[in-house]
């Protein structure tokens, strides 16, 4: 299978390479033809540079049409692409780097953030964006990107790892996500379908390429339908994406369920005329609450696709038609998945019995990079179990419940408590700590943070401490909602940490400090 071809290059072959493919905040309208010419001689440039096909790449990246281009370029070339967050530390991504063996690397981020990367991964052959950019800018063609330096595209085999997109486990360790070129064509023929994309759609997502939903939204499912890509860069809140509505009038929208929160609290006071041009609107990435998705519906007119995805099945593998469905339902299987809910044994369970989502279909993935119990354990039963609590009723629809893991859901990004646990433990005063999630009042996760100081030790110092060590040492959306420092952790008639009293403690606050 050729990925090139199937998402850009078939559009120029039909002769619309005029069609514009992206609209960048840099360089402006990029069309298809000039995108596929930017592929090719991204690929060639490879070439030049001796990188071998079957090569992993790090593409530290921020969203942009030289994103695109570069990852698209990888996979003409046979290069496994391995996008990832500029926003992680610097620990997690030399872990990655290490964890995927990458031999290259694309960089799209600022010269402070690449020097404060460690020269195992700066060092690595690499490319950065302002490089890509200078082909869409320039009148001429870059003779280090020439197209006619490229060899034939890469045909990518069943069963072949075409990419590779990391998650967090239950322990918070993160794990390479082995996708295959199938599950590629899979996701943009099956949601494709299930949203109805075409050429006269404007898409916008406020989730980024290197998050498995955004990956499905900016890269996969526009580009195979022809449709334009309206790219988001730097940081993205309520005020940046109501902006981008207005200007560029999508006709599409992606986002998750805190971000609809704050574009509703902006309508109620702007009005609705920046969503006035959507079709369509798109949720995922943590369970919306079926009044916030009926106000979604009548504040902005549209229908709302709730889906369920997982990385390990790189998009949606359950969703809500856009055609109505019963409010607060997950939905249903997108065309070509199976879906089932299963118990501990493995076997389905009655209809109206809660248990284990189960999902098979072509976008499953193949696996996990170097975990080999991991996978045995998660894509099992000839399919993957995507670790959220179920239930399915008479009608045949699904229902969410929760996680089946301890994992926390902050804006779509599954983050382990332990993993925030121990960065508070770093704090020399900090003697216990716990961390758990509460619903806000839309009934969304966030995590608090409780800490128990030493004794003699000044609360007010310790959080001091605590909210430093936070904001040095995790991604902005691994950081707890609210730190509290208290005298002594709940716990249970056996001496367990009770959790739940932490929650109730929680839930009667509403202080944010990030």
């Amino acid at each position: 299978m050729k990925l090139v071809e199937l998402l850009v290059g078939k559009h120029v072959s039909a002769g619309v390479g005029d069609r514009v493919s992206h609209v960048d905040p840099d360089i402006g309208e990029v069309t298809y033809a000039q995108l596929h010419d930017a592929v090719v001689g991204y690929a060639g440039a490879l070439r030049e540079r001796g990188i071998p096909a079957g090569a992993r790449a790090l593409v530290v990246a921020d969203d942009s049409v030289a994103t695109t281009a570069a990852i698209l370029g990888l996979w003409w070339h046979g290069c496994v692409p391995v996008p990832v967050s500029p926003a992680l530390s610097d620990p997690e991504l030399r872990f990655m780097a290490a964890d995927c063996e990458a031999a290259f690397a694309h960089f799209d981020v600022p010269n402070a953030a690449r020097r404060e990367l460690g020269a195992d991964i700066d060092q690595l052959p690499h490319t950065t964006g302002d490089e890509v950019r200078t082909i869409f800018m320039s009148d001429t063609e870059s003779q280090a990107y020439a197209p006619a330096a490229v060899a034939e595209e890469a045909d990518w085999a069943a069963g072949q790892p075409a990419l590779i997109q990391y998650t967090s486990g239950s322990t918070g360790s993160p794990k390479g996500v082995l996708h295959a070129a199938t599950g590629i064509e899979a996701v943009a023929a099956s949601v494709g379908s299930l949203l109805g994309l075409g050429p006269d759609d404007v898409v916008l997502s406020t989730a980024k390429v290197s998050f498995g939903y955004g990956f499905g939204n900016s890269v996969i499912l526009p580009l195979a339908a022809g449709a334009r890509t309206v790219v988001l860069r730097g940081g993205v809140d309520a005020h940046a994406v109501h902006s981008a509505l207005h200007r560029h009038r999508p006709t599409v929208l992606f986002s998750v369920p805190r971000m609809y929160v704050a574009l509703l609290a902006l309508a109620a006071s702007h009005g609705t005329e920046a969503t006035a041009s959507l079709r369509l609107a798109a949720t995922a990435g943590e369970h919306c609450p079926a009044a916030l998705a009926e106000r979604v519906r009548e504040t902005f007119g549209v229908p709302l696709v709730n889906g369920l995805g997982a990385t390990e099945a790189l998009h949606f593998v359950v969703a809500t038609p856009p055609a109505a469905i019963t409010a607060g339902a997950t939905g249903l299987p997108v065309p070509g998945a199976t879906a089932t809910v299963r118990g501990e044994d493995g076997e389905p369970v009655p209809e109206g019995t809660e248990g284990r989502l189960h999902v098979a279909g072509p976008s499953v993935a193949l696996g996990y990079l170097n975990r080999t119990e991991a996978t045995r354990r998660t894509f099992a039963d000839r399919g993957v179990y995507t670790g959220d609590i179920v239930r399915r009723d008479d009608a045949g629809e699904l229902w969410y419940l929760c996680r089946a893991d301890d994992l926390l859901n902050m804006g779509g990004y599954k983050v382990a408590p332990g993993e925030i646990e121990a960065v508070v433990r770093e704090a020399e005063e900090v003697a216990e700590c716990a961390v758990v999630a509460v619903s806000d009042e839309n009934g969304l996760d966030q995590a608090v943070a409780y800490a128990v100081p030493v004794p003699g030790a000044d609360p007010s110092v310790v959080r001091k401490a605590i909210l430093a060590l936070l904001r040095t040492r995790l991604a902005a959306f691994k950081r707890p909602a609210r730190v509290e420092v208290i005298d002594v952790l709940p716990t249970t008639s056996t001496g367990k940490l009770a959790r739940n009293r932490l929650r109730e403690s929680a839930g009667r606050e509403a202080v944010v400090d990030r």
